[in-house]
């Protein structure tokens, strides 16, 4: 799926809305456990609520893999399950040396068919050109995330007075198109974003943060959209454990339409519908 097939889902939706499938077993309602795969009937059962409000779906890969064949199994189901106008993000966070990269994307696009994954810049372009290497995927390379421990590394300044997240969003823009290269930037540094903007201009930004962390959806639309939106806006918990009961899946479905709702509004306001 490239950008314009992605912003043309976000119009028909009006939504540029994400929702992670960050699936805990010891946080999804326990009568989930009468079924043969709890995380499974969890996953099918929020993609039943929501599916009609959000243009993407981002398993994180921890809560699958931690649960070791049966949490790949989990999550072969889930993506087949999804169905195949949404956008689906593998939150793996992957980066090593070239023939170990070849084989993480392997992985993600071969095996389970993820239309993108997150991966982990830090060493270097050697341990992302294999995922590259995939027509019509996409990479999504963190650029500046949305958790405390980013002041450690990613605002480090250079003799030039560049910071370490602006120096990985000009070199990545080396290394491939924007049909082919996403950045994860988080909503709690909305006020990064117009500069981020700026190097990185025709880019999808993967934006979580909102919600449950505290980011401001304005504050991000305010300094990070572009023509295309550019932008999807990630919810993981805020949706997904609004319940812990029966009704999980309505009550996902309530918190996925208010945003929803806030996004049409900024789409309308903005003339993309």
């Amino acid at each position: 799926m490239d950008n314009q097939q992605l912003f043309e889902n976000i119009k028909s939706k009006k939504s540029f809305l994400c929702i992670g499938l960050d699936s805990d077993i010891e946080k999804i309602p326990k009568f989930l456990f009468d079924f043969p795969d709890p995380i499974f009937e969890f996953n099918k059962q929020i993609i039943n609520a929501t599916q009609d409000l959000c243009v993407a779906y981002k398993p994180n890969i921890a809560f699958y893999e931690s649960q070791g064949i049966q949490g790949w199994e989990s999550l072969k189901k889930t993506l087949e399950y999804i169905p195949k106008d949404i956008f689906t993000i593998a939150d793996a966070k992957r980066g090593d040396i070239g023939n170990t990269s070849g084989q993480y994307a392997k992985t993600f696009f071969d095996t389970f068919n993820f239309d993108s994954v997150t991966i982990a810049p830090y060493m270097g372009e050697d341990s992302i050109a294999p995922f590259l290497g995939f027509p019509g995927k996409v990479v999504i390379l963190l650029a500046l995330t949305s958790n405390k421990g980013s002041q450690d590394f990613q605002h480090f300044t250079d003799i030039s007075g560049k910071e370490l997240h602006e120096l990985v969003l000009q070199k990545a823009q080396e290394w491939a198109n924007p049909d082919q290269l996403m950045f994860v930037v988080g909503a709690t540094q909305a006020s990064y974003l117009s500069k981020i903007r700026n190097i990185a201009p025709h880019n999808f930004y993967l934006v979580p943060g909102v919600g449950a962390q505290g980011g401001s959806l304005e504050e991000v639309c305010k300094h990070g959209l572009n023509d295309q939106v550019g932008l999807l806006i990630n919810s993981s918990r805020g949706i997904i454990y609004a319940s812990d009961k029966e009704d999980f899946a309505e009550a996902a479905r309530i918190e996925a339409l208010k945003l929803r709702d806030q996004m049409e509004l900024i789409l309308a306001s903005k003339n993309f519908i």
